[in-house]
């Protein structure tokens, strides 16, 4: 059996089969990828304690080779593409009731979000052109294209620093966590792109500049959408798309929340370690986000493929998965709460006095 452990990922597949039951059947169908990601799993989860068991040395050496896992990343893409042309379709023919179009668009969202974006991350700290072009192709639908360059060169960098605009300080509520993240983060694109490019010698301008090629491909996208389905159906889609981020910029909330590395001298901070980041070892929420909640190994070893990830005892642990988490972030009174008391007091104090100004987003 050990040949067909990669099968447990494809238990993702789930959502986006309820987002199709819901366009054929309607109904509060509709809302069935919602409700599953964050009414079942969430229940299920606070059923089963956390797996803290790493693999052998031998297994790992064996998963690490075995191409399968990285198909059950590369079937995501066509997945997701499907979803969304079949959203534009029914939406545009089908007399949905408005509560059915909000469940789709919800539901749609959790495919883009929770699935799409989850596997770019993944593809995107491939070294492979093939699954780094997935990795954008995942990250298009939701108008995110820029987090392919400000995740793996800028948040990896200053991850749990003031200088990283994903990384939520002490007693910040997330909404405002979101508004910071989202403008700040497509700002710090910008700005790595444009060094990139001036240290090869390059015109910002030229076509070489990947923040300027997103901004194209992705506006022909919109205009295409539009151009088929009209525009009632191109912002129906658009809010799909503002969930599918919403849903990142939560997941990056509470990864890092109020964690901060120690400043070793004026210009260097101490290197990233498994405390920087917040762990989930719930085996449901790993299984179903390709093992993203084991957030501190993945910090501490980036260029560590999914399916060997390990856990680490240093790591500060999360009280449930993720899909719980995030609801929990919802409702920020609940979330300091919970959250605050486990932030050691040195931490809280750098934390709170951490000032996240622009001109500190290297």
């Amino acid at each position: 059996m050990t040949g067909f452990k990669f099968l447990k990922y494809g238990m993702v597949l789930i959502i986006p089969a309820l987002f199709f039951a819901g366009l054929a059947y309607g109904g509060w169908l509709s809302f069935g990828a919602v409700i599953f990601a964050f009414g079942f799993i969430p229940l299920v989860e606070v059923l089963f304690k956390p797996d803290i068991q790493n693999l052998g040395a031998a297994e790992r050496e064996m998963r690490r080779e075995d191409k399968k896992y990285d198909f059950m990343l590369w079937i995501v893409a066509p997945v997701v593409y499907a979803s969304v042309v079949a959203y534009l379709v029914a939406v545009s023919n089908q007399p949905f009731e408005r509560f059915e179009l909000v469940g789709l668009t919800l539901s749609l969202g959790v495919v883009l979000g929770g699935i799409g974006i989850n596997v770019a991350h993944e593809l995107g700290h491939r070294n492979n052109k093939f699954e780094q072009f997935l990795a954008k192709a995942l990250l298009l639908p939701n108008a995110y294209m820029h987090f392919f360059i400000e995740h793996n060169r800028g948040h990896h960098k200053n991850v749990s620093t003031p200088g990283d605009p994903a990384s939520a300080r002490y007693n910040e509520a997330l909404y405002s966590f979101w508004v910071r993240s989202v403008v700040y983060s497509y700002i710090s694109a910008w700005k790595i792109e444009n060094k990139r490019l001036q240290r090869l010698g390059k015109s910002k301008f030229s076509w070489q500049n990947e923040m300027l090629q997103f901004q194209i491909i992705t506006a022909l996208f919109w205009i295409s959408i539009f151009a088929l389905f009209g525009a009632k159906v191109t912002l129906l889609f658009t809010a799909s798309a503002i969930v599918g981020f919403l849903m990142l910029e939560t997941v990056n909330y509470i990864e890092h929340y109020g964690l901060q590395r120690f400043k070793v001298s004026d210009n260097r901070y101490e290197r990233v370690r498994p405390m920087h980041s917040w762990n989930s070892n719930h085996i449901v929420g790993r299984v179903m986000l390709f093992e993203l909640s084991r957030h501190s190994d993945h910090h501490y070893q980036p260029a560590k493929k999914y399916q060997i990830l390990d856990h680490h005892d240093q790591s500060p642990q999360m009280p449930t998965g993720y899909p719980g988490m995030m609801l929990l972030a919802l409702l920020p009174p609940l979330w300091f709460a919970v959250m605050n008391p486990k932030i050691n007091r040195e931490e809280r104090t750098k934390s709170s006095r951490a000032d996240f100004s622009v001109a500190e987003i290297s």
